[in-house]
């Protein structure tokens, strides 16, 4: 029997590129219909996450355009992960396996069929991994690379050059549906399910057109979350540091001590301001570091839904059993 396939695929303000990337979907979906891999009933899935500009009427009129189209619009902007955790969550019961992907045709749409493949031959999640990163910036390569290294020191198990281009079975999305955190790093999370998992190669593009959504801050805030929502080592780091520091302190007040006792008492602005500085800066990135971890436990306790949908098109009505 063949599986029923979802491409599940996050939208914001991308009126520029959902029309050019739109029929690169549907025209994979269909020739995989075509060779018999996959069921007639699958859909090209949509999530416009509370775009502000053309994208939902884009997507309304494609799902009248062709009825392998289907979309979910999110009562407001919730960010990428939460828009994509949306999809999966209503395909999980509509379908047996996942594609998740961008909407700006930077992922290889070629390596669906061989993710399609690969569940065939019993894997539950194919990771679609970048085979190199000269279509980026050096800042962007270099930075990329320090941030896989920082990940694996805290001892998070990630997929390195995996963003969210994969393959996903039923399965796994009935497991994932258990994961209710509200700080959501599916990089992070899907490795550490477990399954049985293979990765497909490929050579990601430049955007076909507009403009990222994914400037250096939202990066930066993306790397924080990662590592704040699977590990505690930058609490315990703080320790050791915070240890270190009152070992030198100690050892700075013996020799203080000793120089008074002996009447060796030189005046030291400089030396003071610097001391004072160094344990000031010490003190406040820890304050920052702890309060990262307590604002995730504040957003978590208050239990907010991660997405509201406000409207649907092209779904299928499925049990709520």
């Amino acid at each position: 029997m063949t599986p029923v396939l979802y491409f599940v695929i996050p939208c914001y303000n991308e009126e520029q590129v959902l029309p050019e990337t739109s029929g690169l979907f549907l025209e994979k979906l269909n020739s995989m219909i075509d060779a018999g891999k996959i069921s007639p009933e699958s859909r090209v899935m949509f999530v416009n996450d509370g775009s502000k500009d053309n994208t939902w009427n884009i997507i309304s009129s494609l799902t009248e355009e062709d009825p392998h189209y289907c979309g979910i619009s999110l009562s407001h902007n919730r960010g990428h992960q939460n828009a994509l955790i949306a999809g999966l969550m209503e395909a999980r019961k509509r379908c047996d396996i996942t594609i998740s992907m961008d909407c700006d045709g930077q992922d290889d749409i070629a390596c669906a069929e061989q993710m399609v493949d690969e569940y065939a031959k019993g894997m539950d999640i194919v990771y679609g991994v970048r085979n190199d990163r000269t279509s980026d910036s050096a800042f962007k390569r270099t930075t990329a690379e320090w941030y896989y290294a920082i990940l694996r020191a805290m001892g998070i198990e990630i997929i390195p050059n995996h963003a969210d281009y994969r393959l996903m079975s039923s399965r796994v999305l009935d497991a994932l549906a258990g994961y209710s955190e509200v700080n959501l790093f599916l990089r992070g999370i899907i490795p550490h399910m477990g399954f049985k998992s293979s990765v497909v190669y490929y050579a990601r593009a430049e955007r076909i057109a507009g403009s990222t959504h994914y400037p250096l801050g939202k990066m930066i805030s993306f790397a924080i979350d990662g590592i704040t929502s699977f590990s505690v080592k930058p609490l315990r780091i703080i320790t050791v540091l915070g240890a270190i520091v009152a070992l030198l302190s100690f050892i700075g007040i013996i020799y203080a001590l000793i120089s008074a006792a002996i009447g060796n008492i030189v005046e030291g602005w400089t030396s003071m301001t610097c001391i004072i500085c160094f344990v000031s800066g010490i003190q406040m990135i820890s304050l920052g570091v702890i309060g990262e971890y307590i604002g995730k436990i504040y957003l978590e306790t208050k239990r907010r839904p991660r997405y509201i949908i406000d409207e649907s098109k092209n779904l299928k009505e499925v049990s709520e059993d």
